[in-house]
């Protein structure tokens, strides 16, 4: 998922940048704004990547007590986990919708 294979046809077409969606799929043309995977993977992702990196760095400070610049490798270690985990759960959101057949108000198929 994390390569952006069109749901229908599996090309390489879903994602037109890091995580924004293409219009529709240049292959097939599966239109993907008729996709509604709204904001909530980006509310879930934030508690989980924030927990990550809370625990990791209180983890790093009370085991090794290093100093505070060397936590500034949470800020890439943060971008990574955020960008990662978006594109793959937007991917996942808009297979779940391609496989129910699910969409506003009408059959994506």
């Amino acid at each position: 998922m994390f390569q952006g294979l069109c749901p229908r046809c599996g090309q390489r077409t879903l994602f037109a940048g890091a995580v924004a969606f293409a219009p529709k799929c240049s292959r097939c043309g599966l239109d993907f704004a008729a996709f509604n995977v709204g904001d909530g993977a980006a509310a879930f992702l934030i508690l989980i990547v924030g927990a990550i990196l809370t625990i990791g760095a209180i983890w790093l400070e009370l085991a090794k007590s290093p100093p505070y610049w060397v936590h500034l490798v949470w800020v890439p270690v943060g971008i990574a986990l955020t960008l990662g985990g978006l594109r793959l759960a937007k991917a996942l959101l808009i297979y779940q919708e391609y496989r129910q057949a699910a969409g506003e108000g009408k059959i994506v198929r």
